[in-house]
């Protein structure tokens, strides 16, 4: 279909604590201000979004599917915890399994480091801390200082250039 919007695929995130899966998809709808339904009631042009439980200090795992490709995922992440008032949790882009953006009911958006664990139901995170540069995760993941969220300066460190 010619005039499809074009679809980039899966958002995955998690929240801080426990949101109602119609409240996480009505602030995901309000933020991309377009229709967002349940896996198991899709429509025509509407997001797909799939919300659950499970433990860590993010126990609301959010994914949407069929996510408009023109929108800029983290700046919907961060309208999304302004929206429900929580930190929000998404993948960065580098390939390190502990680095994530996290997006702040204020609307700022950091890189930070948290300790994972996988489970039957999904990844726990827990652990919050800034990626700093210094954190030994940075060492041993790959590309804090080459992402697009830059590592936090602190003293001593300035920020990666």
């Amino acid at each position: 279909m010619a005039d499809a919007e074009p679809a980039d695929g899966l958002w995955s995130w998690c929240a801080a604590g426990t949101v109602d899966p119609a409240t996480a998809r009505a602030a995901v709808s309000g933020a991309l201000q377009r229709p967002v339904t349940t896996l198991e009631a899709a429509s025509a042009g509407a997001v797909l979004c799939d919300v659950w439980h499970i433990g860590g200090d993010f126990p609301t795992q959010i994914d949407c599917y069929l996510t408009p490709g023109e929108i800029d995922e983290a700046t919907i992440a961060s309208a999304v915890s302004v929206r429900l008032g929580i930190d929000v949790l998404l993948p960065d882009d580098t390939l390190n399994p502990t680095r994530y953006v996290l997006a702040e009911p204020d609307g700022t958006l950091r890189a930070v480091h948290v300790d994972v664990a996988e489970t039957d139901d999904g990844t726990e995170c827990r652990h919050v801390r800034p990626c700093t540069g210094s954190d030994p995760e940075c060492a041993a993941g790959p590309g804090c200082s080459r992402s697009r969220w830059r590592p936090a300066p602190t003293p001593g460190r300035p920020a990666a250039a």
